[in-house]
């Protein structure tokens, strides 16, 4: 017998839960496009998403999702045949280097697998040994999606003036913006992109990229910028349209201003220590259960996993079984194991994951991890005791703080 009836929740690490004061927002007839409201509140989102970037730099917006942010970034500062550096630990920053390689850019990869952070003195050798300055760029995520690792930017800036290196450092943001604390211009991060439905709490169709007056240098240098991508006009729209090279998204915008106005109800800093805890919980009850049977988070220090998405190991074919039993019988989705795949599980189907980010509360994140012990229970994979009560007791010691 299914118990599914009732809303359905996704816990996949985006598109995250959409709150409902999100779609109340968008759920209304299109705006004006020409003058009044629209315009004044699209003005008012560029100084609040900076806010969230903790920049003092630039911010344009793209009718895009995450891909489109990554296209928008190599087409500004980087043209067919200059070299940029990939630091892959997981499967968005190689695709990132693929979209560039697709622009006529040089890649050069140094990967760090699907289980490890970034080794901070491979970087700092690599770029200390290009003396000719051959390496445009260095390109990172925060945190990959496919892994949950989180990448340690402060210390890669490090990296690079330790090398005495000029190359830009462009960090994708797309899972971690509004889950991992990120200070863009204290951090000496050049250009960063993210996305509106993971933290932002928004549904996909818009994306954004923050940059460095470094990074607006290297744009003004180039001989070529696609019109769509280039950034110059939306940063400085003599008409609103410029915004986004055509008409506004304007359901979206709705949506991101209400978005944007939780979080700033909220405060960031306790958002950020809201994915924390909740995370917590979540590793705690990952912890339990693992010690008892296969499972296994994929990072195994706490200090260089996400607080937005947890990955995790099952064995196969338990990953797949367990996610198809918490969809069709307790209406919770989880997410897929993204570029998980090995030699002894081709389809990753021993690989989940568990999206905790954006709009995420306790009761939330409990009901999630019952779903998936009463998954594991019903189709009798083996797992520890306790799950659930190191869960709730990290919870309620958060609360206490």
């Amino acid at each position: 017998m299914s118990l599914s009836q009732g809303r359905s929740y996704l816990a996949i690490p985006g598109p995250s839960v959409m709150p409902e004061r999100v779609l109340r927002a968008m759920h209304q007839p299109c705006p004006n496009i020409y003058e009044g409201g629209l315009i004044e509140l699209t003005h008012s989102l560029i100084p609040d998403l900076k806010h969230l970037a903790s920049t003092s730099g630039q911010a344009a917006i793209y009718i895009a999702n995450g891909h489109g942010a990554w296209e928008a970034a190599v087409s500004n500062v980087l043209a067919a045949g200059d070299t940029v550096l990939v630091l892959a630990t997981g499967r968005f920053c190689e695709g990132w280097g693929e979209m560039a390689r697709a622009l006529g850019v040089t890649v050069e990869t140094l990967d760090f697998g699907n289980r490890a952070t970034i080794d901070l003195a491979q970087v700092e050798a690599h770029l200390a040994a290009d003396r000719s300055g051959r390496i445009k760029a260095v390109m990172a995520v925060q945190v990959d999606t496919s892994t949950s690792v989180l990448n340690d930017i402060a210390a890669l800036r490090r990296s690079l003036d330790a090398a005495g290196h000029g190359a830009l450092l462009m960090v994708d943001c797309i899972a971690s913006l509004g889950c991992d604390k990120f200070l863009m211009d204290e951090w000496g991060v050049d250009l960063m992109v993210t996305a509106c439905q993971k933290g932002l709490m928004t549904p996909p169709g818009i994306s954004f990229v923050f940059f460095s007056d470094k990074a607006a240098a290297a744009r003004n240098a180039m001989t070529r910028v696609s019109s769509y991508w280039d950034w110059n006009a939306r940063i400085n729209p003599e008409y609103f349209y410029q915004y986004f090279c055509g008409t506004a998204p304007t359901q979206h915008l709705l949506g991101l201003r209400e978005a944007l106005d939780m979080i700033l109800e909220e405060e960031l800093r306790h958002v950020w220590a809201r994915h924390e805890a909740i995370a917590r919980a979540v590793w705690a009850a990952c912890d339990a259960w693992g010690k008892g049977g296969p499972l296994a988070m994929n990072i195994a220090d706490p200090a260089l996993r996400s607080h937005a998405v947890t990955a995790l190991s099952i064995e196969a074919p338990n990953g797949l079984n367990l996610r198809r039993w918490t969809e069709h019988q307790a209406g919770l989705t989880l997410g897929i194991g993204l570029n998980m795949a090995t030699d002894d599980d081709p389809n990753a189907d021993g690989f989940f994951r568990i999206g905790h980010m954006g709009h995420v509360n306790a009761q939330m994140i409990m009901g999630t991890l019952g779903a998936i012990q009463s998954g594991m229970m019903a189709l009798d994979i083996p797992h520890g005791k306790g799950g659930l009560e190191a869960a709730a007791r990290l919870l309620a010691e958060a609360t206490r703080g």
